[in-house]
């Protein structure tokens, strides 16, 4: 067995769950067996500072898949890889097309999310038929690999459920730094984080708060994105003063450690780093019932639980119920570790990647 090259493809490192997740594998995979790249579209992003420094960058200088298509093409006939490993799905849906070109090579694309639910442009699902000619596909929830049996009529020998990793030692390291934090004493500290985008279901959330607006209730937004006047508007035409968005925070891990509450308002995922890290800093969830493996990873009274949120006053009740209840946070932390640990989880790529 000689080394085996793996060529790593993203637009960018920036705060994303593919994109830290992709990050993790570059700096876990054994040395001896695997040697890393990252073909990166623009070499920017927080995330370039917890990637390790043996780990090689190619920057393709573009910001547009179609642009970038060539060039990644063009990388893998120079550098001849043993393996590609696409882990953005438009990237592979494109990429998808070109296989054949290179016979040596072996393809895997790592979904990020319920595909017939998440991808609805014209072009990039007529890649899709594509597909079936990767190598491997790794979809994270049981959710996400039925998805693509069904409706991508895809072989289910092909795809391999592989559950994100969690990095303790970064993760402690980033909770504990000492950051001054908006909550107060005076009232319950509700967070939920994600992009301000319709998927997120933060407008389902503020209806929920609209409930509890009379009690000492608060709830924090971290992040940003085009629903963000939306948003505001709605928390304005509801009279939501118990609700603060605080846009993009560079570091969300001592809000998540301080919290009383984690929600998921999602109306769908992938298989969502964020919980996977509430429960790693030991924040209990309470999760919309909702496609993408929340229910792997929730473990009922134990992390967490799971509700429609579209019953907006049975949800409002049971955050309510929850606050006034004491959550073992070590018990909670556990919960996560004992199955998404990163040693788990990169072992199971490595055994992907070998095999092929």
């Amino acid at each position: 067995m000689g080394m085996k090259t793996v060529f790593f493809i993203l637009p960018n490192l920036h705060q994303g769950g593919a994109e830290k997740i992709v990050t993790t594998i570059c700096n876990e995979l054994d040395r001896k067996q695997f040697r890393s790249v990252l073909l990166l579209f623009q070499k920017e992003g927080p995330f370039l500072k917890d990637l390790k420094s043996d780990v090689e960058i190619i920057e393709l200088k573009t910001k547009r898949i179609r642009f970038a298509i060539f060039p990644i093409l063009q990388e893998i006939y120079k550098r001849k890889p043993s393996i590609v490993f696409s882990g953005w799905g438009e990237i592979s849906a494109f990429l998808s097309y070109f296989i054949p070109l290179f016979p040596k090579v072996k393809f895997v694309s790592r979904e990020t999310n319920v595909v017939s639910k998440h991808v609805v442009r014209k072009e990039i699902l007529f890649f899709y038929k594509f597909y079936h000619r990767f190598d491997a596909i790794i979809a994270q929830s049981e959710d996400m690999r039925q998805d693509l049996i069904e409706n991508f009529q895809l072989d289910k020998e092909k795809i391999v459920k592989i559950h994100n990793p969690v990095d303790f030692e970064l993760l402690d390291q980033k909770q504990n730094q000492p950051i001054e934090l908006p909550f107060s004493s005076d009232h319950k500290n509700v967070i939920a984080i994600g992009n301000l985008t319709a998927r997120k279901g933060f407008d389902l959330l503020l209806n929920v708060f609209a409930e509890l607006k009379n009690t000492p209730i608060h709830l924090y937004v971290l992040g940003d994105g085009v629903d963000k006047e939306k948003l505001e508007h709605q928390r304005q035409a509801l009279g939501l003063e118990n609700v603060h968005f605080l846009g993009h925070v560079e570091n969300p891990y001592p809000y998540l450690a301080a919290a009383d509450l984690f929600i998921l308002s999602s109306r769908y995922e992938g298989f969502p780093n964020v919980l996977l890290e509430a429960g790693a800093c030991g924040t209990y969830a309470l999760c919309n019932d909702c496609l993408g493996g929340i229910n792997e990873i929730i473990q009922p009274k134990r992390n967490g639980e799971i509700l429609a949120i579209e019953n907006t006053k049975a949800f409002a009740e049971r955050i309510v119920h929850i606050l006034e209840d004491k959550h073992d946070a070590s018990s909670i932390r556990d919960s996560i570790k004992s199955r998404f640990d990163k040693k788990f989880i990169i072992h199971q790529y490595e055994e992907i990647l070998n095999k092929l």
